[in-house]
């Protein structure tokens, strides 16, 4: 497992620690990027993670490549960990976010997805989860329905009303088109095995990479920067277990920690104050619930990839 310590988020969470001890994982110091490359970065800086993140020991071995990334603030670094995949892959994105919005910059958290799609063996992209107003108005907000329109893009609310829309987008594995509206086919009011099995199968590639922002779950599983979803740890847990079983996971990411505030300009502080809950909301016992995750999430992947 690879610890990305960009924001002094995972160090000292007790699960991880111990992962470090026990040489069962190797910590990357990338404290210096962090606040550069929070939010969003430049070319330049981006350029300069990827370079850091290729210095690692070569992954070797039939099982995936684990990272924890930090806060949600860096999921605009997904695209590095695709970069060298040379096999058709399905990229599964549980997230309370879409994160597709066209007109941020190119390297954003909010805005990873369109590069993802960019990326060659990238066959179809499925996200899951999301309960956010990103989804109120989508088209007013920047969203990548073009790509929902043609099936590169599948996504699943785990809960949401209707999404007003114009023009013709149709109908799609997580919706279908009334009118002007976009009615979901939410997570939360079906039977979830059935459901993932049916995902599984639907699946273009046997190869599939897993991105996991924490703030997919609902506050008593995680305190996330961003604003909580609905699924439950339990879910969560259960679709990765499932997706084991059915496809070779080439790869996963985690992030959706809670970081306080460092930003490398006024710009981004002013961003995340507007976008992003206070952080005061959370106390520290609050925050003991992503260790808690962390650790159910670790001893899953222990369990599964041996």
């Amino acid at each position: 497992m690879n610890i990305l310590d960009l924001d002094h988020s995972l160090t000292a969470q007790a699960p991880i620690a111990r992962l470090l001890e026990s040489g069962q994982a190797r910590r990357l110091d990338l404290l210096d990027l962090g606040p550069k490359l929070r939010l969003w970065s430049s070319e330049k800086n981006y350029r300069r993670f990827s370079e850091r993140l290729r210095q690692r020991p070569r992954h070797t071995g039939p099982q995936p490549e684990i990272f924890f990334v930090g806060s949600g603030d860096y999921h605009h670094l997904t695209p590095a960990f695709l970069a060298d995949v040379a096999e058709p892959v399905s990229l599964i994105h549980f997230d309370n976010h879409p994160d597709w919005v066209c007109f941020a910059p190119r390297r954003h958290c909010g805005s990873w997805v369109n590069r993802a799609l960019k990326l060659p063996n990238i066959k179809r992209i499925v996200t899951l989860g999301p309960c956010s107003d990103d989804l109120h108005n989508p088209q007013l907000r920047g969203g990548n329905l073009g790509a929902l329109k043609r099936g590169d893009l599948q996504l699943f609310p785990w809960q949401h009303p209707p999404s007003q829309v114009w023009g013709r987008i149709g109908d799609g594995a997580g919706h279908r088109q009334l009118e002007n509206h976009l009615h979901w086919r939410n997570l939360a009011d079906l039977d979830w095995p059935v459901f993932l099995a049916q995902l599984i199968e639907s699946l273009p590639t046997e190869a599939v990479w897993i991105t996991l922002d924490k703030d997919v779950l609902a506050s008593e599983d995680a305190a996330t920067n961003w604003d909580q979803g609905g699924m439950r740890l339990t879910h969560l847990l259960q679709a990765l277990r499932a997706l084991a079983a059915g496809k070779r996971i080439l790869g996963i990411d985690v992030c959706g920690e809670f970081a306080q505030p460092a930003f490398s300009n006024a710009f981004k502080r002013w961003e995340a104050k507007s976008d992003q809950p206070p952080p005061e909301r959370w106390s520290a016992d609050d925050l003991l619930r992503n260790s808690t995750t962390n650790q159910a999430l670790i001893s899953l992947f222990e369990e599964l990839f041996p």
